[in-house]
């Protein structure tokens, strides 16, 4: 625990003996894709209790437009998908990783369809579209450009169909309890409730990303990095925490949160055009729109920068009203509600902190380095991605790691079904005498700190300014005791915002989605390798 001093295993003090208890075989936090994914599976093995701080229709997977990546056409094959995964990846992906999740996505797209996902067809056959870095039609997508819902809506009706499924919904997950090298369960609050404890024979995080740690974002409200905080402090080892992906297109306009415009916008041929109506994406790349995410976001933001504008265009005039509405109606009502008439108008975009490569360190079998916590979905680094995530591979990796993730607690159960007993934890806190600072100021505060020095490009000496502005702030706050989400969840973001800004000036070069404008080619000879960490590593050090 050496970065700083404020560094606390518990955010919070408790004497477990004192605190209403619940039991279970398996804890899945999140119901996302991931967590829901995980928990079906893992209810064919015993009772499992699945908690989030929000509704599903909050989550990050609610909300996903694009699709799922699968090979489903004939002129398609899986080691098309893989290059394409791995060329993405710049070089960090795990080459068995990426073979298992894409030999896996047709029988996972497939299951769905039979339990009911409304996902779309051209006849018989499943709708295929291409998105940019893909060299084939292979993204599935429902309900036109709002597939996380249709996923989402069959993943939570076949959950809540499950006998061995309890919710328990508004619930945040306030610490991961551990004893000795295990995970052993978590400490909860709940609204107009006394803390809690959970105790589980196996907890799969499935908590989702960290988006809201960037004052521009496509992530839901609850996208608050949570998870991440709750395996540093547990001890669990993460890795690739500045490997940060921007969304090249995001609808601006001034003074509204962003939303997403689907990179299937730019598959379909909509083309970027500057405010002159000059096409400029061909002298950034040659597959010009279509070239990987990370591409599309710098070469927006530097011609944003030549040309003194604060966003850039997309043309989908060709596309035109009709077929534009009834391909993606979602995002059709969303430029109807501010005026813009979508395949007549230009749509003004510019990139949003959009997914989280990094995460929490897991195997093959989605198991972290903390015994009896496995990890899956935006929470998890599973080598999958490597510097640069592929577009609809995020979904796809949901559903096949939450498998895993729930066979192999599942599994666990089997082999070791010993009755669970409750510990004795407990955590004292010393009062702090610190001036306490106001929450929603420094939040906001941090989340315009990281879009300026942790952003799309970086720079040692912004790097150091945010490292040293994040550890002044982490002394007024991270030694309060909180008794609310949004004092926690700001502990959180914290804790995590240091473990990005720390590695992102660690790594000396340019690579995927992270940009050193101070070391802006790629190194392989030295920096072809992941940063991971654990809370006993010092974060000063990294690279080292």
């Amino acid at each position: 625990m050496k970065y700083q001093p404020e560094f606390r295993r518990y955010l919070v003090p408790f004497d477990a003996r004192t605190l209403g208890q619940v039991f279970t075989d398996c804890l899945v936090i999140g119901a996302g894709v991931a967590g829901q994914r995980a928990a079906i599976e893992a209810s064919s093995y015993g009772q499992v209790l699945l908690v989030c701080k929000n509704p599903v229709e909050e989550s990050a997977t609610w909300h996903a437009q694009g699709g799922i990546a699968a090979v489903f056409d004939p002129a398609d094959d899986f080691a098309a998908h893989i290059n394409d995964t791995l060329v993405t990846g710049g070089g960090l992906s795990d080459v068995k990783i990426v073979a298992l999740v894409v030999h896996s996505g047709p029988e996972l797209i497939k299951e769905l369809a039979d339990w009911g996902a409304a996902l779309d067809r051209d006849g018989k056959k499943l709708a295929l579209a291409r998105e940019g870095g893909h060299s084939a039609n292979r993204i599935v997508h429902g309900h036109g450009d709002a597939t996380g819902k249709a996923v989402a809506q069959c993943l939570t009706k076949r959950a809540k169909k499950q006998k061995g499924i309890r919710w328990l919904e508004g619930a945040f997950v306030v610490d991961l309890l551990s004893h000795e090298d295990k995970c052993v369960g978590a400490l909860i609050s709940q609204p107009g409730k006394d803390l809690g404890i959970i105790w589980a024979k196996q907890i799969i995080l499935a908590s989702g990303g960290l988006g809201q740690m960037y004052r521009e974002t496509t992530n839901p409200p609850g996208a608050t990095g949570d998870g991440y905080a709750l395996a540093y402090r547990a001890g669990a080892r993460l890795a690739d925490m500045e490997m940060i992906q921007f969304h090249p297109t995001t609808l601006y306009i001034a003074g509204a949160s962003r939303t997403l415009v689907s990179e299937a916008v730019r598959g379909e041929g909509a083309k970027l055009i500057d405010h002159q109506g000059r096409r400029f994406m061909p002298d950034y790349h040659p597959k010009a729109e279509l070239a990987p995410r990370d591409v599309v976001s710098r070469a927006i933001l530097q011609h944003m920068a030549k040309i003194g504008k604060t966003n850039v265009f997309l043309d989908v005039r060709d596309i035109g009203p009709k077929k534009f509405r009834q391909r993606f109606p979602q995002i059709s009502a969303v430029c109807k509600s501010f005026d813009i008439s979508a395949g007549k108008d230009l749509i003004p975009v510019r990139p949003s902190a959009h997914y989280m490569i990094g995460g929490v360190v897991v195997d093959e079998m989605a198991r972290t380095s903390l015994k009896n916590l496995y990890a899956c979905g935006e929470v998890a680094s599973s080598g999958l991605h490597g510097a640069n995530r592929l577009g609809s591979n995020s979904l796809l990796e949901g559903l096949v790691f939450g498998r895993i993730a729930g066979e192999q607690a599942g599994k666990s159960l089997q082999q070791n079904n010993n009755r669970l007993l409750p510990l004795p934890l407990h955590n004292e806190v010393v009062p702090s005498h610190k001036t306490r600072l106001d929450i929603p100021d420094v939040r906001n505060s941090l989340r315009s700190l990281m879009w300026r020095n942790v952003g799309m490009e970086r720079e040692a000496t912004y790097l150091s300014e945010a490292i040293e502005i994040i550890e002044f702030w982490s002394r007024y706050v991270m030694d309060k005791v909180f008794d609310e989400p949004a004092g926690w969840e700001c502990q959180n973001m914290l804790t995590v915002a240091r473990t990005m800004a720390a590695t992102a000036l660690a790594r000396k070069e340019s690579r995927g989605v992270h940009y050193r404008s101070d070391f802006p080619q790629r190194d392989d000879e030295h920096w072809r390798k992941h940063i991971s960490f654990t809370a006993d590593d010092s974060l000063s050090e990294l690279g080292e």
